[in-house]
């Protein structure tokens, strides 16, 4: 079991991107939270076995419909995450 946070750059606020992103996050066994930061990006962390959580980064950032307006991802592994149950956005 590993987690991560990713932020993402580009167009990633006002398209639709934190909705997308929890649609995506149902076809994968992961859980955790995305949000909209006041400096345009978008901060994703994201808990589940390593698999998981890389191929659903890999997706996002590269085959999903929102791909084409990140311009930079910035991805680390973190603490696992407590408390956290499903996907949702915050705000």
């Amino acid at each position: 079991m590993i987690a991560k946070r990713a932020y993402f750059e580009g167009r990633v606020q006002g398209v639709g991107f934190r909705y997308s992103v929890k649609q995506l996050a149902m076809g994968f066994d992961v859980t955790g939270w995305v949000k909209n930061l006041s400096d345009g990006r978008v901060e994703l962390q994201v808990m589940g076995e390593e698999e998981e959580v890389d191929e659903f980064l890999e997706e996002l950032a590269e085959e999903s419909t929102m791909a084409r307006n990140i311009s930079q991802m910035h991805a680390e592994e973190i603490p696992l995450l407590e408390n956290v149950s499903g996907f949702r956005i915050v705000s």
